[in-house]
């Protein structure tokens, strides 16, 4: 089993934008000595570490670790897209410890004030650029964005994209109609994946349910099928909502229906061959 989805923090060394109201509770440092432990009791075997602030200090701080984590299955870091030398940044990244390691990048495209960020010229360069060198793209958005997504990945059919956590369907209120419609059509692109990951944290953090989850995992299966889907803890921020335990069980029991090579390919295959993990 890999992890498609998770974060180290380490709020002394760097800053985190997005940690404060309710998130000030992840305000300390979450290490591989921590997530080890949870791996085990939940039989994951390894697991892929992913950005957590648009900051490339952090990206040679993961790499670093990923180089001695024997249980580290790679990183999707990040680097300024915008960059005219992003190609010379990214060839960088890969000579230094851990570069080997190196999966995908993302960018918290959510957090930018403008909607279609992703189709300005100097990020679309960077996009090509991460093409270039073979890596995955993260797509972190929520329906805002959904629109500037289906764009940017015609615009870019030889680079794999992720979509994190299902673009966020706003799943507290339920009304999920418009987040469907607009995230159907990338279920056409070939070249694009999907995480079912950080879906309690987008529920009722205290009272939520399976059957909350219920039908943003549903519509996940029949656009992109299991050989397009993933699984990513989120950790630590699942800790918010619920245990690392518990966010592998539940949606381990979502997919109860599948046959055992589809939840196989949903545990593992997929993250193996999207990010073309060793």
């Amino acid at each position: 089993m890999i992890d498609a989805h998770q974060h180290f923090l380490d709020p002394g060394r760097l800053d985190y934008p997005w940690m404060s109201g309710p998130y000030e509770r992840l305000h300390r440092t979450f290490l591989p000595g921590d997530l080890s432990p949870a791996l085990d009791a939940a039989g994951v075997d390894r697991a892929i570490a992913v950005q957590a602030c648009n900051d490339l200090r952090e990206t040679f701080w993961l790499l670093r670790i990923a180089a001695t984590d024997p249980r580290s299955a790679g990183v999707v870091g990040w680097v300024d897209l915008t960059d005219p030398a992003v190609g010379d940044v990214l060839a960088e990244l890969r000579g230094r410890p851990g570069g080997d390691r190196l999966v995908g990048i993302r960018h918290l495209v959510h957090d930018e004030q403008d909607s279609e960020w992703l189709l300005r010229p100097d990020v679309s360069r960077g996009l090509t650029a991460i093409a270039d060198a073979g890596l995955v793209f993260d797509l972190l958005v929520r329906t805002r964005e959904l629109p500037a997504a289906s764009v940017v990945v015609d615009r870019h059919p030889d680079l794999s994209f992720v979509i994190d956590h299902l673009a966020k369907p706003p799943i507290v209120s339920g009304l999920i109609e418009h987040w469907a419609a607009l995230l159907r059509p990338l279920g056409d692109r070939d070249h694009v994946a999907a995480k079912l990951s950080g879906l309690i944290t987008e529920a009722d953090w205290e009272r939520w349910s399976a059957a909350d989850l219920a039908p943003a995992i549903d519509l996940a299966l029949e656009v992109f099928g299991p050989d397009r889907l993933m699984f990513g803890s989120d950790w630590p921020v699942c800790l918010l909502a619920a245990s690392y335990d518990r966010v592998v069980g539940t949606l381990a029991d979502a997919l109860d229906d599948l046959s055992a090579s589809e939840r196989a390919t949903i545990f593992a295959g997929t993250a193996t061959r999207v990010y073309g993990l060793t």
